[in-house]
C-alpha cells in the first residue's frame, strides 16, 4: 500500500496535497477547496493566449484530483495504489461496482497471496561466525621465558577456538516449514561438527509444533520435539523434549517454559529443564523504547547463579545502546559493560568488556550484517589487572572513533549522495515539469493575490511578507552546503482566507504553485508574516501541518 502511495508522492502527484484536504478530508471539505481553484485556474478569467493555456492545464489537473477523490470507488484504489492504479492495476483488482471497503478487503486479500508466494521463495538464511581469541600474552607472560628466544619480545596472540553454524528455512506450505541447519567447531585443535532438520508445523493461530533429527560426530544422533501454544493472549507455554543417543547410552532431556505478559512492558518466565544439566530459573524482562532489563535467578546443577542487567537505548538515528550487567553464582562474578551502534543500514557493531573471578578480563566484539553475526571473543588475562581493564575499555572507542571519521563516516557521506544523483537524475524531467506548472500557477494567481492582500490590509489581517520552501542550512558544521530553496510568497498569500492559513500534514512540494527543489533532500517552510501590524515568523517541517496566525510566532520587538 505505501509502495505505490510513496512512488507518486516523488512525482508530486499527490491529490491530497493539490487540493491542500486531510487524508480524511469529507466531501464538503473537498468541495470547497475544488471550488477555491477553480475560481483561481478557470481559463474564462484570463485573455493572454498564454496565460489562457496554461490556466486549462492547471484547471484540469485540479478537476482530476477532485473527480477521483469525490469518486468513494476510485479515492479507496488511489489510497491503495497511487495515480497508477487508476489507470490499470486497481481497476483489473476490482469491479467498480463494489464499495471501498470491499475493494480495500479484496486488496488484503491479494496482498496475503503475493506475500504467501515471497514466503515459499524466501529462504531466510542466517549464520554465525565466532573465533575465540588468547591474548593472554599481552598481559600475563614471563619475560625471561623469552629473553633466550629469537622474537621473543613479541607477544604471541593465537585464535584458540572457532565455530560457524548457517541455518536456512524452506517453506513447503502455508503452514508448514523445513529448516536445515549445520555447525563446525574447533577447540585446541580438536574439531567437530552437527548437522540437524526440522519440521515445524502451525497447527492454529494459537500455536506450532516441531519435530527435529539430528547427527554428529561429537554427540551422536539426536531425536526431538518442541510445542508452542498460546494458552491465552498474555500466557504462553513452550515444551521441548528430545533424545541424545551416544556411546554412554540415551540420554533424554526435558525443557519446559512458561510466560506471561505482566503488563504492557514486561514479561515474566518460569523454565525448567531435566537431564544432564537440571535446573530451575525465573526471570523478569522489562523492554520499553528507551530501556532494556532483565533480572533472573537459577538453582540449577552445576550452574546456580542471579543475573541482573539494564540497557538504555538512545533516541538517535544511529540506535546507540549502553549496557551493564552483573551475575554471581557458584563459579564466581562476572560484570561486564559495553555499547552497540549501527554504523550503516544494516550493520550493527557492539563491544563488550567482561570482568570476572576467577575467569579474568575478556573483550568481546560482535558485528551484526543483515542476518549474519560474527562474534570475536578476546580473552586477555586471566587475573584482574588494571591494565587489561583499561586497555580492554579504551581500545575498542578509539579504534572506533577513527574508524568512524576515516571510513564509515566518509562512505556513508558518499554512499548518500551517490543515492541523491540517482533520485535527482530519474526524475528530473517530472521536476522539470513541475517547475514550469508551478511558475505558471504563480503568474495565475497574481491578481488573486492583490484582491487578497488588498483585503487583509483593509482589516489588518494576514500578509506573508516572505516565505521560502526547501533545505535550509542553519547549522555551523555545514556552511559549506548550499541552501536550495524557492520563493513561495505568492502560493501561500494566495491560500489565505479570512486571515488565516492552514496547511494540511501533506507533503507542501504538491501545493500549487510550490515544487521540488532538492529531491531526496530533508525540507522546510519558512514564513515570515505580518499580522494586526505586528512580525512573525515560523519554520516547519515539510509534512507538518501548519496554522498561522499564531501567538507563539511573534517575533519580540527587543530583536
Amino acid at each position: 500500500m505505501a509502495s505505490a502511495l510513496d512512488d507518486d508522492e516523488i512525482c508530486n502527484d499527490d491529490y491530497y496535497s493539490l487540493l491542500n484536504v486531510r487524508r480524511e478530508a469529507t466531501q464538503e471539505e473537498l468541495k470547497a477547496a475544488y471550488r477555491r481553484l477553480c475560481m483561481l485556474y478557470h481559463p474564462d478569467k484570463h485573455r493572454d493566449p498564454e496565460l489562457k493555456r496554461q490556466a486549462e492545464q492547471l484547471f484540469n489537473l485540479v478537476h482530476e484530483a477532485y473527480e477521483v477523490l469525490s469518486d468513494p470507488q476510485a479515492r479507496a484504489i488511489y489510497d491503495i495504489y497511487g495515480k497508477r492504479g487508476l489507470d490499470v492495476e486497481g481497476w483489473e483488482v476490482v469491479e467498480r461496482k463494489r464499495t471501498p471497503a470491499e475493494i480495500r478487503e479484496e486488496y488484503e486479500r491479494l496482498q496475503r497471496e503475493r506475500e504467501e508466494r515471497r514466503l515459499q521463495q524466501r529462504t531466510n538464511p542466517k549464520g554465525t561466525i565466532s573465533v575465540g581469541i588468547d591474548a593472554t600474552d599481552l598481559f600475563d607472560r614471563y619475560e625471561e621465558d623469552y629473553e633466550d628466544m629469537a622474537g621473543g619480545g613479541v607477544p604471541h596472540v593465537e585464535i584458540s577456538k572457532m565455530n560457524i553454524s548457517q541455518s536456512i528455512e524452506a517453506p513447503l506450505t502455508t503452514k508448514d516449514t523445513a529448516i536445515l541447519s549445520g555447525s563446525l567447531s574447533t577447540h585446541n585443535g580438536n574439531g567437530g561438527g552437527t548437522i540437524n532438520l526440522a519440521l515445524r508445523r502451525v497447527t492454529s493461530a494459537k500455536g506450532w509444533g516441531e519435530v527435529e533429527l539430528g547427527a554428529g560426530d561429537t554427540h551422536g544422533p539426536l531425536f526431538g520435539m518442541k510445542i508452542f501454544r498460546n494458552l491465552t493472549p498474555r500466557f504462553f507455554v513452550t515444551a521441548q523434549c528430545g533424545l541424545q543417543f551416544s556411546s554412554r547410552g540415551v540420554r533424554p532431556g526435558f525443557t519446559t517454559v512458561l510466560a506471561r505478559h505482566l503488563d504492557k512492558n514486561t514479561m515474566g518466565y518460569l523454565q525448567w529443564r531435566c537431564g544432564i544439566q537440571s535446573s530451575m530459573n525465573t526471570s523478569i524482562v522489562r523492554d520499553t523504547k528507551s530501556s532494556h532489563f532483565t533480572f533472573a535467578m537459577q538453582l540449577g546443577i552445576p550452574h546456580t547463579f542471579m543475573m541482573m542487567s539494564y540497557q538504555y537505548k538512545f533516541q538517535d538515528e544511529d540506535q546507540t545502546k549502553i549496557k551493564g550487567s552483573v551475575k554471581s553464582g557458584f563459579f564466581g562474578t562476572v560484570v561486564e559493560y559495553g555499547a552497540e551502534r549501527k554504523i550503516s543500514r544494516h550493520s550493527v557493531l557492539g563491544a563488550t568488556v567482561s570482568v570476572g573471578v576467577p575467569q579474568g578480563v575478556s573483550l568481546k566484539i560482535k558485528l551484526n550484517r543483515a542476518s549474519q553475526t560474527y562474534f570475536f571473543p578476546i580473552h586477555l588475562t586471566d587475573q584482574l589487572l588494571p591494565s587489561a581493564v583499561f586497555y580492554a575499555t579504551v581500545g575498542p572507542l578509539v579504534f572506533y572513533l577513527a574508524i568512524q571519521q576515516l571510513i564509515i563516516r566518509p562512505y556513508m557521506q558518499a554512499q548518500k549522495e551517490q543515492d541523491l544523483e540517482k533520485q535527482r537524475e530519474s526524475s528530473a524531467s517530472n521536476i522539470a515539469k513541475k517547475k514550469q506548472e508551478a511558475e505558471a500557477a504563480v503568474l495565475l494567481m497574481q491578481e488573486s493575490v492583490r484582491r487578497i492582500i488588498e483585503a487583509e490590509e483593509s482589516r489588518m489581517g494576514l500578509i506573508i511578507l516572505n516565505a521560502w520552501y526547501g533545505k535550509f542550512v542553519t547549522d555551523n558544521s555545514r556552511k559549506h552546503e548550499r541552501a536550495k530553496v524557492i520563493d513561495v510568497t505568492v502560493p501561500l498569500q494566495c491560500l489565505v482566507k479570512d486571515s488565516k492559513l492552514i496547511l494540511t500534514e501533506a507533503t507542501k512540494s504538491g501545493l500549487p504553485g510550490f515544487y521540488d527543489p532538492c529531491v531526496g533532500e530533508e525540507k522546510s517552510l519558512k514564513v515570515l508574516y505580518q499580522f494586526r501590524g505586528v512580525m512573525h515568523q515560523v519554520l516547519s517541517g515539510d509534512t507538518e501541518p501548519l496554522r498561522i496566525p499564531k501567538q507563539s510566532h511573534r517575533i519580540d520587538a527587543d530583536t
